[in-house]
């Protein structure tokens, strides 16, 4: 499904839509390179991968976080993080019900107030999980472009304001704007 720059007052906004939740969270990565490269080359075996790893409290922390940190890395290793490959996976309770392979806050596979639940056709173990209590991690991959090889502009954070992830009946939908 892939990403869409959207117009935003002096700011750059992203939102992008995706089948399952890991893949919603590369895509807007991707989204973040587009926002600061009008022309992101064709990017060789010869560019190395690089691996990130965070955590939060929540879905859209865990964006935030992510984000933050492909920013971090851009400005520590000069480089635009470019083909992000995300996994998210969220939080697990040892002995509840996702242990047995049923997601937190349902029965049987059903969720209780009828608000989702667990949709084992799409294959998105990460995605039907309710945004309660618990940590959420995501393990990603990205290409290092190296910023000597791009036109690249300056984004300077991550923000909050109007970020949303949220599962639609197509999949996932992300919102995030930042700041330029």
């Amino acid at each position: 499904m892939g990403f869409e720059l959207r117009e935003h007052t002096a700011d750059v906004a992203v939102e992008a839509r995706s089948a399952d939740l890991s893949a919603l969270f590369g895509d807007v990565a991707d989204g973040l390179a587009a926002a600061s490269c009008d022309d992101i080359p064709t990017v060789s075996e010869a560019v190395p991968t690089f691996e990130v790893s965070v955590a939060a409290e929540n879905r859209q922390a865990l964006l935030f976080d992510y984000l933050d940190q492909l920013i971090y890395e851009r400005d520590v290793r000069g480089v635009l993080p470019v083909d992000s490959r995300a996994a998210v996976d969220p939080p697990a309770d040892e002995t509840g019900p996702r242990a047995a392979g049923v997601e937190r806050g349902t029965e049987d596979g059903v969720d209780s107030d009828d608000s989702g639940g667990v949709d084992s056709d799409d294959g998105d173990s990460a995605g039907v999980h309710d945004d309660g209590d618990g940590e959420w991690s995501l393990t990603a991959t990205y290409r290092g472009l190296p910023l000597d090889d791009v036109d690249a502009r300056e984004v300077k954070a991550v923000t909050y304001s109007e970020m949303r992830v949220e599962r639609t009946d197509d999949g996932w939908v992300a919102y995030v704007v930042f700041d330029v």
